[in-house]
């Protein structure tokens, strides 16, 4: 299996719901390091997984929705918590319709998964890793 990773970062505000979460019910930013890793069984025609160019575009473009605002604020969070471990999971589904949409050109049709990690801090972070 082949991989390829490219980076980005988005900085967001939010608040949790719930005890379990202790002094994060507050309001609170986060800067998450947003890796994508692309996976395909084998190289295409140009021995390549993935046009970085067009994955790091697309990675902009999908967390650009995010980048600088209160998740608390938009509708399409409303009743969530919008975790690491969320958020990783919702950038994972917003690139594997822009996979499925072709915005990825040719390479992009001989992905088969694909993981997507948010770093949180230097001691955590969270994945989602699903079959494309």
């Amino acid at each position: 299996m082949f991989s390829l990773t490219v980076r980005d970062h988005m900085m967001i505000a939010h608040s949790f719901n719930g005890e379990i979460f202790g002094p994060a019910q507050d309001l609170h930013g986060a800067t998450y390091v947003v890796d994508v890793t692309f996976e395909r069984e084998a190289l295409d025609g140009d021995d390549l997984i993935v046009d970085i160019g067009l994955a790091s575009k697309v990675l902009s473009e999908v967390i650009a929705e995010f980048n600088m605002k209160n998740l608390d604020d938009l509708e399409v969070f409303a009743g969530r918590n919008t975790t690491t471990e969320f958020m990783a999971a919702t950038v994972f589904d917003r690139m594997a319709a822009a996979i499925h949409q072709g915005r990825l050109g040719e390479t992009g049709k001989g992905l088969c998964a694909m993981k997507v990690t948010l770093g949180e801090s230097h001691i955590a972070w969270a994945s989602y890793h699903g079959n494309l």
